[in-house]
């Protein structure tokens, strides 16, 4: 798997990382139970430090899309990690968009609830 960082861009190098690996499980390039380089692999080839590649890591354990096991390293999870990659990149666009219209998180969680209840 190849990782891109870019030190100019606003998002942090951690989220870069999580966003390369969900990107891979969406497009299909990476499976279910399919390992990930380890931290220290990762860190050393893109010149970052390795607790930077562990919160990417660990964002994507917290999104449910793999397992951090000691030993074993980081785990693609069972059941559909591409759509949840999918869905977890959707809703990261969806937060962006209703910054830059200036809508609170209040706002946009009732713009969510609402569609919930009516199908809009």
């Amino acid at each position: 798997m190849l990782f891109r960082v870019d030190p100019s861009l606003p998002l942090s190098l951690g989220d870069q990382i999580a966003a390369a690996v969900r990107g891979a499980i969406a497009d299909g390039s990476v499976h279910t139970g399919e390992r990930l380089p380890p931290a220290r692999e990762v860190a050393r080839s893109l010149g970052v430090n390795m607790h930077t590649v562990l919160r990417g890591y660990q964002r994507l354990r917290d999104e449910g899309l793999i397992e951090l096991r000691r030993g074993r390293g980081a785990v693609v999870t069972g059941g559909s990690p591409a759509g949840r990659a999918l869905l977890v990149t959707q809703a990261r666009r969806l937060v962006a968009d209703a910054r830059v219209l200036g809508l609170s998180d209040d706002e946009l969680l009732a713009l969510v609830r609402k569609s919930l209840t009516d199908g809009t």
